[in-house]
């Protein structure tokens, strides 16, 4: 369980009707065979000490009876299990019926909680039987020996990771208007379990895992939805035991129908509370007169098994991803169109390298003037050959400014430069960050002045990985009028270049765009090498691939660097090994925080997705906070 990973499990038993004494020895063999595998919260289906389908047997007090006896045995013979266990069975109160789940840990029932929502359609009369659950839970005794309290609003915390809370509710609790896990969630639960016994019917799969995926989206929480399956009566329904883990709208797991399994995922607790610190739309209602039961549980390091994307920022389905991408080029050209339109400009001018920022910005460009009615002709693209400019670059830079009927400028900064070296007093000969930096800053005293003359503005070309990474000359390439890559990872640019290719039409333009896709990120600084790139930007920053991760990680969910690290592990296993991942971990949280003065004062530009770094509303950093914290964290790793 540390650093919030939990496992759970939805078990589904093989039962027989109206027979808890061999339903609770098949529930406990399910029970114990999850506890095997490390699950520390399990959940079997609605009233699976009897069955659900018992229909008026219900009213027998002998089925009664042998529910409790059932509960109470299962509560001993599972005192030695580290996990918190929820069984559901019938249970009479003051002379009525209630259909409820019962927690228990240890060998101690923890408490009831009884449904609230009973149907009344269809093949489920639940009114006949059951009544409705009181939401205040109440002191009742299942035994001379056992008691606790029955209701809806009860809340499990782990004592030894009190991180963790839990609460239920029961099948029909879900698909009602108003379902009870909405006032647990605000109540501070985050792992809501669902004891359920819900029907096949065809299609009814597809709305059901929706549902859960849904709820758990809307409450920020991790979601596991238990069923009935093969040994219910099937009179005139049948149960599939289709079990639903879900996790902040996320599926993690879900069983295969009609095969009564268990079902295992891994959830992550500590994400779900990060998401509810940054939502401030999530408002915690406190206690509600809820009552709070703690349980106990081994802390012991989760074996990490979950699944961990390594491109958090890039769609991993084909659809999805060109969906995606549409969707982003589209963000990002209206609000350059917006831009253009609100100043009045009929003109634009975009520096092009020949990389893949340059050639983004210059799409995005091209798909503004378009959208406006400006003929492409008052763009201007422009190439600004130094030192570090090879042959290859600089004629994909041509090709595609050819290509998309832009007007074509160029202009060497090669004696400006020198010029400049000779006032400042800098030996041409040292390849410095001022060798370096005094390239950039001419570059976009260029362009700033070419956008003057022609009564345009400067589009920039710079993306957020590059901002994260303060990878860019303060007042140089850091600068423009309107940023429109600002909130594209780099990993995203790259997929958005290649979108672009592959659905343009023009076999010309998609051979340019393909080989820019293959040629390595370099700023293009320092002299080439036998003509080719000397300065591979991710020799010296370090593998973007792994950098947008640690980015989505700290500022999506705020994780710890041990954490992150530890996600990074599984993410990139096979890729890279523990050494390198943790050498460049530290390497962004140095330069994230040096970096944050050029952060805050950076142009406007669209935000695309959930993650951006503006200084007026995303990203609000002191630009002098101390990293040491972190770094002391890191060292320990």
């Amino acid at each position: 369980m540390q650093q919030g990973f939990v496992k759970v499990a939805a078990v589904t038993p093989d039962i027989q009707v109206a027979d808890p004494f061999y339903n609770r020895e098949s529930v406990l063999k399910g029970i114990k065979k999850a506890a095997g595998e490390g699950a520390v919260v399990i959940v079997c289906p609605e009233l699976c000490l009897t069955g659900y389908t018992c229909n008026d047997l219900f009213l027998q007090e002998l089925l009664l009876r042998e529910a409790k006896e059932a509960l109470v045995w299962l509560m001993e013979q599972t005192v030695e299990l580290n996990a918190l266990i929820f069984v559901g069975l019938p249970f009479e109160h003051l002379g009525k019926l209630y259909n409820v789940a019962a927690a228990i840990n240890r060998g101690r029932l923890l408490g009831l909680v009884p449904k609230t929502h009973l149907p009344n359609y269809g093949e489920f009369y639940e009114k006949r039987h059951f009544s409705r659950g009181m939401p205040e839970p109440v002191p009742v005794s299942v035994t001379t020996d056992v008691s606790a309290y029955m209701g809806t609003r009860m809340i499990f915390t782990c004592k030894e990771y009190p991180t963790l809370r839990v609460a239920a509710e029961i099948c029909e609790d879900l698909w009602a208007p108003d379902p009870p896990s909405t006032y647990h969630a605000l109540a501070g639960a985050n792992l809501i379990v669902n004891l359920s016994a819900s029907d096949e019917t065809t299609g009814k799969d597809i709305y059901r895992r929706e549902l859960v995926k849904g709820q758990s989206a809307r409450l920020l929480c991790g979601y596991v939805y238990c069923s009935a399956g093969e040994g219910e009566s099937t009179q005139d329904i049948v149960f599939s035991g289709h079990n639903v883990i879900a996790e902040n709208g996320t599926l993690l797991a879900q069983a295969t129908r009609f095969a009564n399994e268990i079902t295992y995922a891994q959830v992550d607790v500590e994400r779900m509370s990060a998401e509810r610190r940054r939502m401030t739309t999530f408002e915690s209602r406190g206690q509600m007169d809820y009552c709070y039961q703690e349980f106990s549980l081994d802390v012991k390091e989760t074996e990490l098994t979950r699944y961990v994307d390594p491109t958090p920022f890039v769609p991993s389905d084909m659809y999805d991803r060109e969906k995606r991408c549409e969707e982003i080029l589209a963000i990002q050209s209206m609000g350059l169109k917006k831009r253009l339109a609100h100043t009045g400009c009929q003109s634009a001018v975009v520096g092009i390298s020949g990389g893949l920022d340059s050639t983004l910005a210059l799409l995005v460009t091209v798909r503004a003037f378009d959208a406006l009615g400006i003929p492409r002709e008052k763009i201007t693209a422009v190439t600004m050959p130094g030192f570090g400019t090879t042959d290859r670059t600089y004629d994909n830079a041509v090709g595609m400014i050819r290509c998309l009927g832009t007007t074509f400028r160029e202009i060497s900064i090669v004696d400006a430069v020198n010029l400049h070296f000779q006032d400042i007093g800098h030996d041409v000969s040292v390849h410095d960050v001022t060798y370096e930096n005094c390239q950039a800053r001419e570059r976009t005293q260029i362009l700033m002045d070419i956008a003057n003359k022609s009564g345009g503005m400067v589009i920039g070309t710079g993306d957020m990985s590059e901002l994260a990474l303060g990878w860019a000359t303060y007042n140089g390439d850091h600068m423009s009028m309107y940023a429109v890559n600002c909130s594209v990872p780099k990993t995203l640019v790259r997929h958005l270049v290649r979108y672009y290719a592959d659905t343009c039409g023009d076999a010309r333009l998609a051979d340019v765009l393909y080989d820019v896709l293959d040629t390595p990120v370099s700023p293009e600084l320092l002299p080439p090498e036998d003509g080719k790139i000397s300065q591979k930007t991710e020799d010296l920053v370090g593998p973007y691939e792994l950098h947008d991760f640690y980015l989505y990680q700290v500022l999506r969910f705020g994780f710890s660097p041990a954490k992150v690290y530890r996600l990074a592990k599984r993410a990139f296993a096979g890729s890279y090994d523990d050494e390198t991942i943790l050498k460049w971990l530290k390497k962004f949280y140095w330069r994230f925080f040096s970096q944050q003065f050029k952060r805050s004062c950076i142009p406007d530009g669209p935000k695309v997705g959930t993650i951006a770094l503006s200084p007026r509303g995303d990203l609000r950093m002191p630009s002098d906070a101390s990293v040491n914290v972190w770094m002391r964290e890191l060292e320990t790793l």
